[in-house]
């Protein structure tokens, strides 16, 4: 009798999202491969944890070990693993490259999961709205979408990109309509930037772990999904439509960072995002590397106008400015909305809030450098939000301008009055992305539900 062959011993390199997805759809299943452990990158106080039974499936009775990533190469010699898989997003070609270096002396090869191995075939039509960078303008050009939809008389359900940082078990599911659902789950400032809009938009939104049971839930109660990407990473769900975001405020960006020129290159239509606010120069250069990678691709040029809700109340003001997190962490943008719509109300100053910084802050500029004078809106942990909480209060500034999309004073009562800067998708060209739907719309099936036509 022959002896089995020994399962294939891998790691996903991971930051509790594509991670999850990738073992989900490929390996949770598959006797052939034995995930030893997943590594924890970007997000903090992920390590440490497991990847619960419940989750893992029947091949991991004890789960999985949720390991810091700096300890891959001991990890793949202790282990003997054989095969290194990269799952997470924003990073630079050449990170993936030296973390491949690292596995590759260790003994171990090196892989990335595409998006024909991943996608989820959803049971209604699904158009995903995607980006090359963090920060491009995703979630806005969503909501913009679905109340277009909407208009249009689709029913439409929500799917963002994962952001399970709690209690695994408890996310594998989600699905959020009130800002109560976000207060019952516990969502953390970066969870509630991404949902809160949605909300107040009037769209329900479903998130987790489980993706392919998260579709299926979301199929039910609506016609058509839309897809509201994380970082730059391609859709977990197979997209009947892809809309895919440039910034030419990060002109080369659009091809230097991974997946972002993965997903550039999977793009129906690209939208040419804040062309309100770029040198016409640097949107000739980002559409030129457009043209070079995706000629078949149209483009459309976009606005994201920037409004203040007190504008009086900042003018001649000492002003601190909170920014949306992962944009200025990851997303390597050293300011964003709120420092422009300060600086454009008159503010009188900007107070770099560093010499005031709680230690739990003060770590990120130090991982995070090219931060420029303003309050990243960092708040995984309850630790990390009273930090937060305290580094505003320590600040002397005489007002807030917050421009995460989460309700910053509602969550924290930060002491200080707040002014929030809001920002939106707007078109910028004639016809523009309303034509461009409306097209892909007039293809779809009939709906079972439209007077005297078939269903799909």
């Amino acid at each position: 009798m022959t002896e089995p062959r020994p399962r294939t011993r891998v790691v996903i390199l991971g930051a509790a999202g594509r991670d999850f997805h990738n073992f989900n759809v490929v390996y949770r299943d598959d006797p052939r491969f034995e995930v030893v452990a997943f590594t924890a990158a970007q997000i903090a106080g992920i390590g440490g944890r497991r990847y619960p039974p419940s989750l893992a499936g029947a091949l991991y009775p004890q789960g999985i070990a949720i390991v810091e990533e700096a300890g891959l190469d001991a990890l793949c010699r202790e282990q003997g693993v054989d095969l290194v898989v990269f799952a997470y997003s924003d990073v630079p070609h050449a990170h993936v490259m030296h973390l491949a270096s690292r596995a590759l002396a260790a003994g171990a090869d090196f892989a990335l999961l595409g998006p024909r191995r991943t996608m989820i075939a959803a049971r209604v039509p699904v158009i995903a709205v995607s980006a090359v960078r963090t920060g491009c303008g995703k979630s806005q050009t969503a909501r913009w979408l679905s109340r277009l939809l909407r208009a249009r008389g689709r029913r439409v359900a929500v799917l963002r990109h994962p952001m399970p940082y709690g209690e695994l078990e408890r996310q594998r599911v989600q699905r959020f309509a009130s800002r109560a659902d976000l207060d019952a789950a516990a969502c953390t400032v970066e969870e509630r930037e991404e949902y809160e809009p949605h909300l107040a938009a009037g769209n329900i939104v479903f998130a987790g772990v489980d993706y392919a049971a998260i579709a299926e839930q979301a199929a039910r109660e609506a016609d058509l999904i839309l897809w509201d990407g994380g970082n730059n990473d391609f859709p977990f769900l197979r997209p009947s439509l892809h809309i895919v975001l440039v910034d030419p405020l990060r002109p080369g960006h659009e091809v230097s960072h991974h997946p972002g020129e993965v997903v550039l290159r999977m793009a129906d239509i690209v939208v040419i995002a804040k062309t309100d606010a770029a040198a016409e120069a640097d949107v000739q250069r980002v559409m030129a590397n457009v043209r070079a990678v995706n000629p078949a691709a149209p483009m459309i040029r976009a606005a994201s106008p920037i409004r203040l809700d007190d504008p009086d109340a900042v003018r001649g003001r000492r002003v601190l400015v909170v920014e949306d997190g992962p944009t200025t962490t990851h997303g390597g943008m050293p300011w964003g909305a709120g420092y422009l719509a300060a600086t454009r109300a008159g503010a009188a100053r900007i107070v770099d809030p560093r010499p005031w910084a709680a230690p739990e802050i003060d770590a990120v500029y130090a991982a995070w450098p090219h931060i420029g004078p303003v309050l990243p809106a960092m708040g995984y942990s309850p630790a990390q939000l009273q930090a937060l909480r305290a580094t505003i209060e320590s600040t002397p500034a005489d007002v807030v301008v917050a421009a995460t999309p989460c309700d910053l004073a509602a969550l924290i009562a930060p002491g200080k009055p707040v002014v929030r800067a809001r920002y939106e998708f707007a078109e910028a060209q004639s016809p523009g992305l309303t034509e461009a739907v409306d097209a892909f719309l007039a293809r779809l099936e009939p709906r079972a539900d439209e007077p005297g036509k078939a269903g799909t």
